[in-house]
């Protein structure tokens, strides 16, 4: 029997939440930006896609990563779902100041 640690399950759970989550609110920021055509919703729309895929990427590199190789190779993890989360985020502040 293959033995899952409890982390990994916890990270996969984790991830499932933010897909959904995320997901759910990048696409009703897309049908609010489909019905309105302002630019604010499609920044946002743009902002929150790339914060949900950033954390989704994250925690598969993680998963990988802790899988398959060194534990220094954790932080290449971390540096691409905090860079992501970074742009997106600046993203999102944008989408408040665009006309």
């Amino acid at each position: 029997m293959v033995h899952i640690p409890t982390s990994q399950i916890g990270v996969v759970i984790a991830q499932t939440l933010i897909l959904i989550i995320g997901g759910l609110i990048t696409y009703y920021s897309y049908k609010a930006y489909s019905r309105t055509q302002s630019p604010e919703h499609k920044w946002l729309t743009l902002g929150f896609g790339v914060v949900t895929l950033g954390a989704i990427l994250g925690g598969v590199l993680d998963l990988g990563i802790e899988r398959y190789m060194a534990g220094d190779l954790i932080y290449t993890s971390v540096f691409v779902s905090s860079s992501l989360t970074a742009v997106g985020l600046g993203i999102i502040l944008y989408s408040l100041y665009v006309r």
